[in-house]
């Protein structure tokens, strides 16, 4: 016992200080919120054909009226900014990119990501001091998974503001649904929402979840969480990381006041 209070002791603090505290630092390969640099777009790019929007897998690219990148459909992959000529494309290190409607994820020139609201006075007093949460796979990759898995780790701990993961939708306020509901798991996640009492909420985490991901339009895929239970949280990525899964979070329970967007530098 003396060796283990030794041991922690010389460890001192691991829990990362945020909200409190500056976010942890992220990798350069991270990618966040799309940047859009001024000027035109190349010569020749138009609806009909652009490099960035036919290197896009997913189809989150939209060209006209103005250059935009769709949030929920993005798989954050890169090819988009790397297939633009001029440049005029490339992704930030801005985390937050939580939203409360499936409309303020597409983002463009004038228009940056909504950030998400807190949920009503009511309902907040419910949930805001302890929120627990049924995760839901339907069909994901365990990408999603892990990350949200990260968030009850010793470093992240959500559970200091009052949030856990349980094994029973009975013991739960709402879901977490990763996966682009395959048609196997339809049924399973509207059993599992059924099964939680009112009032409850959903997130959906990361690009399956939110429009089908890779797997959009496939005819055994429901092309997200929102085609069979509604969603009050959607957090985009492939997969979202950590801190922006948790910034969506602490939003949505009303711990993060400001909604506007700034600059956040590189890391």
């Amino acid at each position: 016992m003396i060796n283990l209070l030794r041991a922690r002791l010389h460890q001192k603090h691991r829990t990362i200080r945020y909200p409190d505290g500056p976010p942890p630092a992220l990798p350069a390969r991270f990618r966040g919120q799309p940047e859009f640099a001024a000027g035109p777009c190349a010569a020749g790019c138009t609806e009909a054909g652009a490099p960035c929007a036919d290197a896009c897998p997913t189809g989150a690219i939209r060209v006209e009226p103005t250059l935009g990148v769709d949030l929920g459909k993005c798989l954050f992959c890169g090819e988009c900014a790397a297939a633009c000529p001029t440049g005029k494309l490339t992704y930030g290190s801005d985390y937050r990119l939580a939203a409360r409607s499936r409309d303020d994820l597409v983002v463009d020139e004038q228009e940056s990501v909504r950030l998400a609201a807190a949920l009503d006075d009511k309902t907040r007093r419910l949930f805001g001091r302890s929120l627990k949460l049924r995760v839901v796979s339907a069909g994901g990759c365990n990408g999603c998974e892990s990350d949200v898995n990260v968030l009850q780790t010793l470093v992240w701990d959500i559970g200091r503001f009052g949030i856990q993961i349980v094994a029973s939708p009975r013991h739960a306020d709402g879901l977490i649904v990763t996966g682009p509901v395959t048609e196997n798991m339809r049924l399973a996640l509207r059993k599992t929402w059924d099964a939680v009492a009112p009032p409850r909420i959903v997130i959906a985490v990361g690009a399956c979840a939110i429009s089908g991901g890779p797997y959009i339009d496939h005819p055994e895929a429901h092309n997200g969480a929102d085609a069979v239970v509604p969603v009050d949280l959607y957090v985009p990525g492939c997969p979202p990381h950590p801190l922006t899964i948790l910034d969506g979070l602490l939003r949505l329970l009303g711990r993060l006041e400001d909604g506007s967007r700034t600059e956040v530098s590189a890391r």
